[in-house]
């Protein structure tokens, strides 16, 4: 097989044998010499690109702990955020434990229970013994819902107290308003409620509450916590305190020398409304003492405690 050239400079044609040895020769060192040149240029290159991946792959990593590093701070954040939550929940619920407390020592005094029957200073004794494969360790959302649950029974615990500090109170005021007792610590009852033979006139009359003589002077007490809604002189009473209790109660305390109360004053139980004397249908020092219910008198011998006597307090 032969290839001409052909040359316009010089005119002439020559014709290459590829067969030749010679030719074949000449083909190989070329292409030998490519090849040559081409491995040179890809070692060239190839250390070129060895040279440059440590420091790509130096910073790959760099980028990579970085950005593990703030995936590890955002889980730092949320972390903290859920700590401090259950912070406040257990705050929250430590406030509502202490209110509780409160709520019980008040109503252990109002109820008048041995303190060492419900002791709200101290944890409440318990024991048992413990089971070694019993129970999990607590995890957030385990703890989660016991804060919950503690939480719901803190409140029934609340409302139930609440209701029965309601109920005590309740209780306490009634008594508080509830006619009882002797309007005098001292004295003895000189004429009781009913039929009588009237002093004055001789007739038999009426006699609508209880006189207690005493020595002029003496103090006469509010025998309930009400409001006065009498103070002066009424015929008949002279110096009249009438006192008004709530559920249709009022008693009135009369023949007074003095009168130590005005009308809208709130007068508590045992408190001082007068003193003694003898002004206006009497005979001597005593204090008439009246009971009535929806406006009718009644027995005062119903609401008079003959076991102990009043206590008196001072007035404001």
């Amino acid at each position: 097989m032969n290839i001409i050239l052909y040359s316009e400079q010089h005119g002439q044609a020559r014709q290459f044998n590829l067969r030749s040895p010679r030719f074949i020769a000449w083909s190989a060192s070329v292409l030998l010499l490519v090849l040559g040149g081409c491995f040179v240029a890809g070692s060239m290159v190839g250390a070129q690109w060895l040279a440059g991946e440590p420091a790509r792959q130096l910073k790959t990593w760099s980028t990579e702990l970085g950005r593990q590093r703030a995936d590890l701070d955002a889980a730092r954040v949320v972390l903290q955020q859920n700590v401090d939550a259950l912070a406040i929940r257990v705050g929250q619920m430590n406030a509502r434990v202490i209110r509780l407390d409160a709520l019980g020592k008040r109503l252990t005094e109002m109820a008048k229970i041995n303190k060492g029957e419900f002791n709200f200073d101290s944890a409440p004794p318990i024991g048992g013994r413990e089971q070694a494969d019993a129970g999990q360790p607590a995890s957030a959302p385990l703890l989660t819902d016991m804060l919950d649950r503690l939480a719901q029974v803190l409140a029934n615990r609340e409302q139930q107290l609440g209701a029965l500090e309601n109920v005590i109170l309740t209780r306490e005021l009634r008594r508080e308003v509830y006619p009882q007792g002797r309007p005098v610590q001292e004295g003895f009852i000189s004429s009781s409620f009913g039929s009588r033979v009237d002093p004055f006139t001789g007739y038999t009359a009426f006699h609508a509450g209880v006189d207690f003589a005493g020595e002029s002077g003496a103090q006469v007490a509010a025998v309930a916590t009400g409001v006065v809604i009498w103070s002066g002189e009424r015929m008949g009473y002279g110096n009249l305190v009438e006192v008004n209790h709530g559920g249709g109660y009022v008693t009135r305390y009369a023949h007074n020398s003095a009168n130590l109360v005005k009308v809208g004053d709130t007068v508590q139980k045992g408190q001082v409304l007068a003193l003694i004397g003898t002004t206006g249908h009497s005979t001597g020092p005593h204090v008439h003492f009246e009971v009535l219910h929806g406006g009718s008198p009644v027995d005062p011998m119903a609401f008079i405690d003959k076991n102990a006597a009043q206590p008196l307090k001072a007035t404001r």
